[in-house]
Formats: C-alpha cells, sequence, structure tokens
C-alpha cells in the first residue's frame, strides 16, 4: 500500500528529536533532528547501520575519531560500535538499520 508521509519535513529542531518511520522485520528506519549544539549521547546499534545525512553538520564519533559529515554524506559502521554525535548546525539525518 502507497503512502506519503512529511515526517521528516516537518520535524522540528529542538534538541534531540527522534521519529521511527515506517518499518519492517528486516530494515528499520529513524529520522533524526538534532539542534545546533545538541548531542546525541553515547549508545550503540543492535545491527549494522547506514547513516545518510539530509541537511546541516554533524560531528560523529567512533572509535577515538569525530567525522565531520554534511548535506548528502552516507557513513556506514558495525553493530555494538559506542557512537555518538554532536550536531555543528540544525541537522537531520537517517539511521538505516
Amino acid at each position: 500500500m502507497e503512502q506519503l508521509n512529511r515526517d521528516i519535513m516537518q520535524q522540528a529542531y529542538k534538541g534531540l528529536q527522534i521519529s521511527k518511520l515506517p518499518s519492517n522485520s528486516e530494515c528499520q528506519v529513524l529520522s533524526i533532528s538534532l539542534e545546533k549544539g545538541s548531542v546525541f549521547p553515547e549508545h550503540i546499534s543492535p545491527r549494522n547501520v547506514q547513516l545518510v545525512v539530509l541537511e546541516g553538520k554533524i560531528r560523529f564519533h567512533l572509535n577515538g575519531e569525530g567525522y565531520d559529515l554534511g548535506k548528502y554524506d552516507h557513513f556506514s559502521f558495525l553493530k555494538d560500535t559506542p557512537h555518538w554525535v554532536e550536531a555543528e548546525e540544525n541537522s537531520k539525518f537517517l539511521i538505516i538499520r
């Protein structure tokens, strides 16, 4: 069944906002909105991850390294790896796992 959803566009920049998009048992998609200066605290993912930046700039921290990611950048990493994110600008990105 087809469905148009504009939740990503309407997601506010207010600290850290996480929205779960329609998913299935094989793949979960999270829309993340991170206000400038806000932090997505350290955590791990239960699955391998694809991260796609939709807008803004983030600094992604993994294994003691910091990666500067901007609009349209794609970053992948393995499950069970501690990581955290800070927003250098108002930013939106997708987590696909």
